[in-house]
């Protein structure tokens, strides 16, 4: 197995295991490009002021994404794992 076929499986494992870094990288790129997209259009408004507005946004995206994705493994991990191990239980003693 070369180099490049191990990583990307570690890509598609950690993309399951986590499915809102892929989404919050890819909004990340998003954001980013159609914010540098409409940097001709920016009117009056300073570059730097316009890229640390793309900045903000995207890395408010990327937190976002990353906040929603620890949720998500919370549920998961104290919600849905109980129940099915309670339904586990009930069934092995019937």
């Amino acid at each position: 197995m070369s180099a490049l076929e191990e990583s990307e499986s570690k890509l598609l494992r950690k993309a399951k295991e986590n499915p809102f870094v892929p989404a919050g990288l890819a909004g990340f790129c998003a954001i980013a490009g159609y914010r540098l997209w409409k940097l001709k259009d920016r009117g009056n408004t300073k570059m730097s002021i316009h890229l640390i507005h793309t900045r903000v946004a995207a890395q408010g995206f990327v937190v976002g994404s990353i906040i929603i994705g620890v949720l998500y493994s919370m549920y998961r991990d104290y919600v849905v794992k109980p129940r099915e191990q309670e339904a586990a239980l009930k069934n092995k003693g019937t």
